[in-house]
């Protein structure tokens, strides 16, 4: 079974970036990957999917053309480059095998605050 470690969170200013990676171990990156994230007294929120090659991806209409989803397979690594960073983008950012984040990380906390 694949293990998940996401990285790359912090505190960030309103308008700044961040780049969030999600090293695996134990197996494979799965064909399609995603990240998913959990904002304060909220449930899990789908954010991005990529398909294996990287061809296809896809976007919740909150992060479209801010988020950038991307993926290493020969580093079995996932990426999220999120610019243009909101308060309401503050959360716990996971990567995930399947799109309800049933099967995720331990995250890495996103803080968007001035």
């Amino acid at each position: 079974q694949v293990q998940l470690v996401e990285s790359g969170g912090g505190l960030v200013q309103p308008g700044g970036s961040l780049r969030l990676s999600c090293a695996a171990s134990g197996a494979t990156l799965s064909t399609w990957m995603y990240w998913v994230r959990q904002a304060p007294g909220k449930g899990l929120e789908w954010v991005s999917s990529i398909s294996y090659g990287g061809t296809l991806t896809g976007y919740a209409d909150s992060v479209k053309g801010r988020f950038t989803i991307s993926r290493d397979n020969a580093k079995n690594t996932l990426y999220l480059q999120m610019n243009s960073l909101k308060p309401e983008d503050t959360a716990l950012y996971y990567c995930a095998t399947d799109k309800s984040g049933s099967s995720r990380g331990q995250g890495t906390q996103v803080t968007v605050s001035s």
